[in-house]
């Protein structure tokens, strides 16, 4: 999203920059924000934060993706409900996207969207709070390009606004303890 902010870009770059080197050597490609996926030919389009396609027809295309496995929205409250409504909806048309990935800035929490072997997507949240457990031990495996990433290392070099609810360095709030 241009303007965003810069713990958004950084959150960002943080998950393209590992889904990068993890798959380097592989038939995967993975872009970011500047890049379009289109639902069908005639649209709609939308500019992902970050998205992986391992599919071979998306290999020659120069401006749209149609095939892709993942897709990762960084969320901001200007965006957020496109990102979980019409978006997403949208979103589950494409057969090929197994893994839809909502992540937020304010503080540490990803909501994992996964296709299940019925079609139907199932969610699974990861953050201190539900895992009751620090950010460096909350592993989130992402199935559709074989890699665990730590809830750390997503938001490395991360601070967080003291207007963040006024969280400790767990994610949990004064009214959690």
């Amino acid at each position: 999203m241009a303007g965003g902010t810069l713990s958004h870009n950084a959150i960002a770059l943080n998950l393209a920059a590992f889904l990068k080197s993890h798959l380097r050597g592989k038939l995967c490609q993975t872009y970011i924000a500047d890049a379009k996926v289109g639902i069908s030919q005639q649209g709609p389009f939308y500019y992902p934060d970050v998205m992986v396609t391992c599919d071979v027809r998306d290999r020659q295309e120069q401006k749209v993706v149609y095939h892709p496995c993942l897709i990762a929205k960084v969320l901001s409250s200007k965006t957020e409900g496109r990102d979980r409504g019409v978006k997403f909806r949208n979103y589950r048309r494409l057969d090929t996207l197994t893994e839809y990935i909502l992540i937020n800035t304010e503080f540490m929490n990803v909501e994992l969207y996964r296709r299940n072997d019925n079609q139907k997507w199932e969610l699974t949240t990861y953050s201190p709070e539900d895992n009751r457990e620090p950010p460096d031990e909350i592993t989130i495996p992402l199935f559709s390009v074989a890699l665990s990433l730590l809830l750390s290392t997503l938001y490395e070099d991360i601070i967080f606004s003291e207007t963040s609810e006024n969280t400790d360095n767990l994610g949990f709030t004064e009214l959690d303890r």
